[in-house]
């Protein structure tokens, strides 16, 4: 891991297991039922709902620093907690990393692999529910320099030194689907005009590990996707794009990089932008 821009923000799983025990650590698994969590989870790991503490029910992403402020006080976190996140979804943990650092929280990390290999290995792993005393967590303004909002998404649209990436798969980028399944009356579907397709999954190996710090270049350098120009990734509520955001920042080291959040969950229902299929 230390070929990558900033191999600190990423532990591997003998690191954790070397640390479960640490009273300054605090676990988060994030995912969209809590029904594998109950089944089976890591030691120690605090649940977080996607849907119920991460997401409004328009299902943009819930980004009050109050109800954060609240979320990390019930899971036991301060400001000074070191956080771990992964989920039962493939980037899950990096998408909760662009979460964490909007808000200003510093000591967050990535578990490579996640869930999928703690498993494979043969970790230990826990049924019951874990719970920690509440805290007083105190969250900063949140950084507009991680987002991209969308009147200037549409701005950079056809400009030559700006990338706008989407990293859905194949069928939602086509039109054939909205989300997970074909589109439903008044459900807008196909991709923002001029961008360009590299699903999020194609950066990861089959245990669920990063690629490469020179795998990860020669991808997207295989798209255009370059250092010198600004990446807004987006894809359906902002996760697998915030995802992407910290593989460009975090692993490659690129320094434009911003997340639009607002992703096609907002992008389909303006009205007056155009949608290429």
């Amino acid at each position: 891991m230390s070929q990558y821009a900033n191999p600190s923000v990423i532990v591997d799983t003998q690191w954790l297991a070397n640390h479960l025990n640490d009273p300054n650590i605090r676990i988060i698994e994030v995912d969209m039922s809590p029904e594998p969590y109950k089944n089976a989870h890591i030691p120690g790991a605090v649940f977080w709902n996607i849907f119920t503490d991460l997401l409004l029910p328009d299902l943009k992403m819930n980004l009050d620093a109050i109800a954060f402020e609240k979320l990390m006080a019930r899971s036991g976190i301060t400001n000074d907690t070191t956080v771990i996140a992964y989920g039962s979804y493939p980037g899950t943990g990096a998408w909760i990393f662009w979460l964490f650092k909007v808000f200003g929280h510093e000591n967050i990390r990535v578990l490579n692999g996640g869930y999928q290999k703690w498993k494979s290995e043969g970790r230990p792993l826990a049924t019951e529910l874990s719970t920690f005393a509440s805290t007083d967590y105190h969250a900063r303004g949140t950084d507009a320099h991680l987002r991209v909002l969308h009147n200037e998404v549409q701005a950079s649209i056809g400009k030559s030194n700006c990338v706008l990436l989407d990293v859905r798969t194949l069928q939602e980028y086509c039109g054939e689907w909205f989300f997970d399944q074909p589109p439903k009356a008044g459900e807008r579907t196909g991709h923002i005009p001029g961008a360009v397709h590299l699903e999020h999954i194609l950066t990861l190996n089959e245990d669920g590990t990063f690629k490469s710090f020179n795998e990860l270049k020669s991808l997207y350098d295989s798209k255009g996707i370059t250092p010198d120009k600004e990446v807004f990734p987006y894809c359906a509520i902002g996760g697998r794009s915030g995802y992407t955001w910290f593989v460009l920042k975090y692993l490659l080291g690129y320094p434009n990089v911003r997340n639009y959040d607002g992703s096609w969950n907002e992008w389909s229902r303006l009205p007056n932008v155009a949608i290429e299929r």
